[in-house]
């Protein structure tokens, strides 16, 4: 006589039989999904790969600042050998602090720039007009920082038929040449960094604006409030969340004082003033090929940075019961 079969339900309980089921159920339901949304996730595959090659496979690779580099062979272990090298070099603490003020400038001055755009498109009424201004402040930012620096250095050139000599030559002034000028070169980055970032930043604020509402608006003006009062009460609560959540992000990048502007725009009347760390990255990392040393500064900026986005999540949750999670 064969032996009966027992009910699978005998060896995984009711409830667990029922949550292999439904687990089993959502997992197939998932499948079908992303198969269905096949050509989506294809399109996806080489952003994807691009962060597990550039982002991912680097992180995984930054024990090289604590190891002696071999093109061959196994990495010898250094111990903190090129984080004692870095703090010790008298030429990093001047590089750190033309990071921090590059930094400072474009990312915490530059900030309410974005806002304050976002704030004036939502106030014209003249819809052609509106989209117009958006168009040109969107373009600088597709051009890339050859292109740009071109564009400003020309704008900027020391000759007497320079723009900004022509403009001032118009007015009764001396010629001038901010791209050697250790005190101007640093405003020049900010208002260049400006110029190609401000109307594309402030995408995110004016749709969190036009999201708001009109039944609120309308009872506003039922209840008589003026423009400014509707900006102060309703505009710019719409916004905390949005401003919170961007500023914090943006503060991950605190030590990345942007390379490609500064290796366009650098000379040697100026560098001392605008090297920052990516610069040095380059110029002793790659171009003097001593990776470790490469590497360490990079952890040491990418710590930097997740201390900052730490510090500033906290605190703004204590303050504004906002965060970026």
């Amino acid at each position: 006589m064969k032996p009966s079969k027992k009910p699978v339900t005998q060896f995984y309980g009711d409830d667990s039989y029922m949550n292999l089921r439904l687990s089993d159920h959502r997992v197939r339901r998932k499948m079908n999904r992303m198969w269905k949304d096949r050509v989506l996730y294809l399109m996806l595959a080489p952003t994807i790969i691009y962060f597990c090659v550039f982002r991912v496979w680097p992180i995984i690779n930054m024990r090289l600042a604590f190891c002696n580099y071999r093109a061959r062979g196994p990495w010898e272990f250094a111990g903190l050998k090129y984080f004692r090298m870095i703090f010790q070099s008298s030429a990093f603490s001047d590089i750190m602090r033309n990071t921090i003020i590059l930094s400072f400038m474009k990312y915490v001055l530059l900030f309410p720039a974005f806002v304050i755009l976002a704030l004036l498109l939502n106030e014209l009424r003249v819809k052609k007009f509106r989209q117009y201004v958006q168009v040109v402040s969107y373009l600088p930012h597709f051009l890339s920082w050859v292109v740009i620096a071109g564009i400003w250095k020309a704008f900027l050139a020391p000759g007497a038929d320079s723009g900004v000599n022509t403009l001032l030559g118009f007015f009764g002034a001396e010629p001038v040449d901010l791209m050697t000028d250790k005190g101007a070169i640093r405003w020049v980055l900010f208002f260049c960094e400006a110029w190609r970032t401000t109307g594309w930043d402030s995408i995110i604020f004016y749709t969190a604006i036009i999201n708001i509402s009109s039944d609120i608006y309308e009872a506003a003006a039922i209840d008589g409030a003026n423009r400014w009062q509707i900006v102060k009460k309703i505009i710019l609560p719409a916004l905390l969340i949005p401003m919170t959540t961007v500023f914090i992000l943006n503060l991950g990048f605190f030590m990345s004082a942007g390379f490609d502007q500064v290796y366009n725009f650098t000379n040697a009347s100026v560098n001392s003033v605008i090297d920052i760390l990516d610069t040095y990255i380059n110029r002793v990392g790659i171009e003097s090929a001593q990776y470790s040393i490469g590497t360490a500064v990079s952890l040491i900026k990418g710590i930097f940075g997740l201390i900052l986005v730490l510090i500033t999540h906290v605190t703004s949750k204590k303050l504004t019961g906002e965060g970026v999670w």
